[in-house]
């Protein structure tokens, strides 16, 4: 059978995280135990923990209807039950957008339907999951497949209503005419989906892991449904795009790439897959197994061409036969049907990219903390070696050698507290400066904004006028992040200046601090803004009725603005809090070092017994400053542990025709 590499890469990033929230846990109990944390490390590694145990590997799969999406994801990842997982038929199947995933809270299977009524209201898909009630609820028995697969069917489930209601949900515009014409008549009724948003809570190895499948319903529903576009599919740390050998790239299919796929990773290639699926239909058994692979390989270079992305970006495969070959377990098969190629390409590249997100995450939080802390028992066991190295050198001194010494730890401790007094002065600049960054980032203002634009859009009589609306509301965002992030580096600057001058000035160790950055933010709104321009250039929002337009333009695009204004002011609050204390620790360690260095020269003076009592006293602190160092060195070793690398097994290297 192929290698269960995706498997294993999920079992090796499982104990990754496993290994990571061990070594927060450490550092958690460490601080606790040392004194050395305060409320706001408490609650930023309590944030981490939480969102560490809650992270789940998401993985889009994205295509027109009939494309053989849901086959292509049992294939991949329900092959074992030994039968179709997913309903999986000729012609339309998944009818709303789908996750199927593990519940770790509630810890039970099931399949919860969100009605399509619901898209009337002005309340997010987020916000539903939030509140079980206004789902319809389906129990999963496990022991009979029978009754799991006709729970899965209801996902599937259409009915008929009048056209003016398939308008009001959102689901028909006069665009769409032509595609429920009937005899070159348009009817009275339409099918539209019963349901907005399934959710499969499903106890599959892979999915107790982490693993989020999003299955997507073909035709216009990822432009009918915002919060695709906008935030599921964007928030996935990998998306494919099926197509069909059979059909090759259609207009709706570029269409759908041009507008909803491919500026999802707009800037870089990491998660992007193109598949072209049913190459099955191409393999002619009157023609040579040469002349088949040729007829693939031509088929993947129009597409790529029609796509504009290179051909070896198109991974050819046949979900069916993939399918059907692990059911019957020929693995002859299965090579051609080339699924195992594809699965190795999601392992080696979905699950680095991941980590590396997580990773990111990780060390711009915990692991500055972490290095912070590293840092401080670094220059801590410095300064005590370095009582211990002096003390040592006064065996057999006289009475003016360590008067001297006292009067030079005085002097330096006078100009000491001088240079003290200047950093508080600098430290009130800097927390002065800081209300003005949060101020400059102020969700009032950007709310004064929002309802300027409602009244604005709500007021205009003509397309124009709302698109007009809608440049201007994300043009004034963006001046606005192009102020914060002008005055934020002027606020590093200073920052950098006042930790460099009073390392320079005292001889200590050298702590870097953490700046704040907008830049995920820049990216984020960025993505954000390609999205709002195709929204104000797409047909379909000319032909859309005013208040749906107006309505669907503030549940996604405004509301994923302000959320993002939302995280940078948080992240802005959080940093003016922390980004002194580094130094302050030091400071303060400085401080008590001279004190105690002046305290112990003057017991010496007056008695040389205290010497060797001193040096006793000395060498137990290093002792437990080096067991603490070693401590948090090795914490530090744990935050940055790679994740485990696979090798890719033979047979599946080459993709296979």
């Amino acid at each position: 059978m192929v290698s269960q590499r995706f498997d294993r890469q999920m079992q090796a990033y499982g104990r990754w995280k496993s290994a990571l929230i061990d070594g927060i846990e450490r550092y958690q109990r460490w601080l606790d135990g040392s004194k050395m944390g305060d409320a706001e490390d408490d609650l930023r590694i309590y944030e981490v923990l939480d969102a560490l145990k809650a992270d789940r590997l998401t993985i889009a799969f994205v295509a027109e209807f009939a494309r053989g999406k849901t086959e292509l994801i049992n294939a991949i990842f329900f092959s074992e039950y030994d039968r179709r997982l997913l309903p999986s038929e000729a012609g339309r199947t998944t009818m709303c957008p789908t996750e199927l995933f593990w519940d770790n809270t509630e810890q039970k299977a099931y399949v919860r339907l969100l009605p399509i009524e619901t898209r009337l209201s002005d309340t997010s898909i987020a916000e539903y999951k939030q509140e079980a009630i206004h789902w319809t609820n389906i129990d999963l028995d496990l022991t009979s497949p029978d009754s799991m697969a006709d729970a899965f069917q209801e996902i599937v489930k259409i009915k008929q209503v009048p056209l003016d209601e398939a308008r009001k949900l959102g689901l028909y515009s006069d665009a769409d005419a032509h595609l429920h014409a009937q005899g070159g008549k348009t009817p009275s009724h339409i099918d539209i989906p019963m349901w907005r948003h399934a959710l499969i809570s499903f106890p599959h190895p892979l999915l107790k892991q982490g693993l989020v499948i999003l299955d997507t319903p073909g035709l216009n529903a990822l432009g009918s449904e915002p919060e695709l576009t906008l935030n599921m599919l964007p928030n996935a740390q990998a998306v494919v795009f099926v197509l069909a050998a059979d059909t090759g790239v259609t207009k709706s299919d570029l269409e759908m790439w041009q507008h909803n796929v491919k500026p999802l990773r707009s800037g870089h290639k990491k998660g992007l897959f193109v598949v072209l699926n049913k190459v099955d239909t191409l393999w002619d058994e009157l023609k040579t197994s040469a002349h088949i692979e040729k007829t693939v390989q031509d088929q993947c270079q129009r597409a790529a061409q029609t796509l504009g992305i290179e051909p070896d970006q198109i991974y050819p495969a046949s979900a069916q036969k993939g399918l059907l070959a692990k059911i019957r377990h020929d693995q002859d098969l299965l090579i051609r049907s080339n699924i195992p190629a594809l699965e190795n390409v999601l392992a080696s590249e979905v699950l680095p990219y991941k980590q590396s997100l997580v990773r990111e995450h990780i060390l711009s939080s915990i692991g500055t903390m972490v290095k912070e802390t590293h840092d401080l028992l670094a220059s801590r066991l410095g300064s005590a070696r370095k009582q211990l190295q002096e003390l040592k050198g006064l065996s057999g001194k006289n009475n003016e050698v360590i008067e001297h010494l006292m009067k030079k730890t005085r002097e330096e401790q006078v100009a000491y507290y001088k240079n003290v007094e200047s950093f508080q002065g600098n430290k009130r600049i800097i927390q002065e400066q800081s209300k003005k960054l949060a101020m400059t980032i102020n969700l009032a203002a950007l709310d004064e904004l929002v309802a300027q634009t409602r009244n604005s859009m709500s007021g205009s009589w003509t397309t124009h006028g709302l698109k007009s609306g809608m440049k201007t509301f994300f043009d004034g965002i963006s001046a606005r992040l192009s102020e914060v992030s002008e005055f934020a580096d002027q606020l590093n600057r200073l920052v950098i200046t006042i930790y460099r001058t009073f390392h320079q000035e005292h001889g200590i160790s050298e702590i870097k601090p953490v700046l704040y950055s907008l830049t995920k933010y820049k990216q984020e709104f960025q993505q954000l803004y390609q999205e709002a321009e195709a929204f104000r250039s797409s047909p379909v929002t000319t032909m859309t009725e005013q208040h749906y337009v107006i309505k669907k333009f503030f549940i996604s695009l405004v509301s994923h603005a302000r959320n993002i204004f939302f995280k940078a002011q948080r992240d802005a609050e959080t940093w003016s809090k922390a980004v002194m204390s580094p130094l302050v620790r030091q400071i303060k360690d400085h401080k008590e070092d001279m004190e105690q260095r002046l305290e112990n020269l003057r017991k010496i003076n007056e008695s040389r017994d205290t010497l060797q009592s001193r040096i006793e006293e000395l060498e137990k602190s290093c002792a437990s400053l080096s067991k603490q160092y070693a401590e948090v060195k090795s914490i530090l070793s744990i935050v940055n542990l790679p994740l485990e690398v696979m090798e890719e097994p033979a047979e599946a290297t080459a993709k296979a025709s």
